[in-house]
């Protein structure tokens, strides 16, 4: 993976405090959401550790042909600019369809009021976006990568 040279230097930087080896892979570099406001408000929740979980559509993956997120996997969050904020683990994986999502995942995800209605309101509208670009009808079954996360590392 082509790293920007900002989130290079952040990425070498968390490498050399934690003491892993540089060839530790890096999985993903990201920011939340498909909006700008959205991916800096979703990015500050991972950074208070209100959000400590994130969903994505299975479908994504498949159409790229890339593997989902493992438990272990480290990706760089980073705002919507590409500023890198933070690299976070993955600590839990589930493929789940949509109308399957628990409640205690719901409120991990740290948004809204924390229920599982708002969770799914705003998904519902997410992923509806998401299965338009992928050519793919929404539905209560389509497949949900439900990933748990803790944040390793952040600059001060």
């Amino acid at each position: 993976m082509e790293l920007p040279s900002n989130v290079h230097v952040f990425w070498t930087e968390y490498l050399s405090q934690s003491g892993r080896d540089e060839t530790t892979p890096l999985y993903d570099v990201l920011h939340f959401d498909d909006n700008q406001e959205g991916a800096n408000q979703l990015a500050r929740l991972v950074l208070g550790g209100k959000k400590r979980a994130t969903a994505s559509l299975l479908w994504e993956y498949n159409l790229v042909g890339r593997r989902h997120p493992r438990e272990g996997d480290l990706s760089v969050v980073t705002d919507w600019d590409g500023s890198p904020l933070c690299v976070i683990e993955t600590t839990q994986v589930d493929v789940r369809a949509f109308e399957d999502v628990a409640e205690d995942f719901a409120a991990a995800e740290g948004e809204g009021d924390l229920s599982l209605k708002y969770w799914r309101d705003a998904h519902w509208a997410y992923f509806g976006r998401v299965c338009g670009e992928l050519k793919r009808e929404k539905s209560l079954k389509m497949p949900i990568v439900c990933e748990r996360l803790t944040v390793v590392f952040r600059r001060d």
